[in-house]
């Protein structure tokens, strides 16, 4: 039996095969085979539903200077903004009104939300929406901060490992922030009782494919409920700014075997790959994803979130996005729902 074969048959590879593996990522072949075992257990799980997720870039004030991220503390150039409570009740307001049942908050490590100024944020919005998930995406805290927050109502935690190698990490970040710490957030956020997300950059700067074959074998350990994956995209105020940006075909490859390693994971189809392809949410799809992420933040800061370059949707409002989504969905036969849109254990 060949690497995906048995992939698709144990839903598990050994850090050697997943070499393999993605060194025949173009074999068409292979990647049909594995789509389609992705897109048969998405419809096992999930059926033809897409879960959405309300966006809402509370700040782009970030303590940070990773070398790849157009918000880091180093750029200078960078038009920064916080949203008060009331800006970011008003967001989730418009996006209950839409039909948006998560509401994802994320920014930069921004030391203005303290704990406590973040705790009153979440709790606010648990009162008003007693029936909606909250999702945090705000880095790496302390154990006692993500109880805190879980306390107040949060459910779910987005952190992107960014890369499981040790090497690579170093590469694209500078030496105070360290991977194990990263890692260590992930699984204080397991113990808390959260429904974790993590992730990695497809193509970032340094790649190899031992780095993508050792993201697999931590998100298999780790067991996240999500996993969000894009493509590196490079920014112009960034170290990056030359690099070339990641593969579309690589990505949506890496969804598919994804799905069918971890088959009732949330996975997906990002703004990254809709950036990179007009069609890419559409085709994150189609290659098993089964989540999409429009914007719920005010119209004139969208542009000022601006991780990388050329991001799409950053002027359309809210309602234009959502209609804009629901049709693209429904194009590759898939169906925009209202619900919450829990990880299924």
């Amino acid at each position: 039996m060949d690497v995906a074969g048995k992939l698709i048959k144990d839903h598990e590879l050994s850090r050697e095969e997943y070499i393999d593996l993605l060194e025949n990522w173009k074999n068409t072949e292979t990647a049909k085979s594995l789509r389609e075992a992705a897109v048969k257990l998405r419809k096992q799980y999930y059926g033809d539903k897409v879960y959405t997720r309300g966006l809402i870039e509370f700040t782009n004030y970030c303590k940070n200077n990773c070398y790849y991220c157009g918000i880091r503390r180093g750029n200078v150039h960078a038009e920064r903004y916080r949203l008060s409570r009331e800006e970011i009740l008003d967001c989730c307001e418009k996006g209950y009104a839409l039909g948006f049942r998560t509401f994802v908050l994320q920014g930069g490590e921004d030391p203005y939300y303290t704990d406590e100024r973040m705790a009153e944020i979440i709790r606010s919005i648990r009162r008003a929406y007693p029936d909606c998930a909250i999702t945090l995406s705000i880095g790496e805290k302390s154990y006692e901060s993500y109880k805190l927050f879980k306390e107040a109502g949060a459910n779910r935690y987005l952190l992107r490992h960014e890369t499981a190698s040790d090497e690579l990490y170093q590469q694209l970040h500078p030496a105070e922030m360290l991977l194990s710490h990263r890692k260590q957030c992930l699984y204080d956020l397991k113990s808390l009782g959260y429904q974790v997300g993590a992730g990695f950059m497809v193509g970032s700067p340094g790649q190899k494919t031992e780095h993508l074959a050792e993201d697999l074998v931590f998100l298999k350990e780790l067991q996240p409920q999500m996993v969000g994956i894009g493509p590196f995209i490079p920014h112009h105020e960034t170290k990056f700014a030359n690099e070339a940006a990641g593969s579309v075909e690589l990505t949506l490859f890496l969804l598919s075997v994804i799905r069918i390693l971890l088959p009732k994971v949330l996975l997906p189809a990002t703004t990254a790959l809709g950036t990179m392809d007009p069609r890419g949410r559409e085709k994150g799809l189609e290659a098993g994803a089964n989540v999409v992420m429009p914007n719920l933040s005010p119209v004139k800061n969208r542009k000022q979130y601006d991780l990388y370059d050329n991001k799409i949707c950053t002027g359309e409002e809210a309602a234009e996005c959502r209609g804009c989504l629901e049709r693209r969905v429904a194009s590759v036969g898939y169906r925009l729902v209202a619900e919450r849109g829990d990880a299924l254990v």
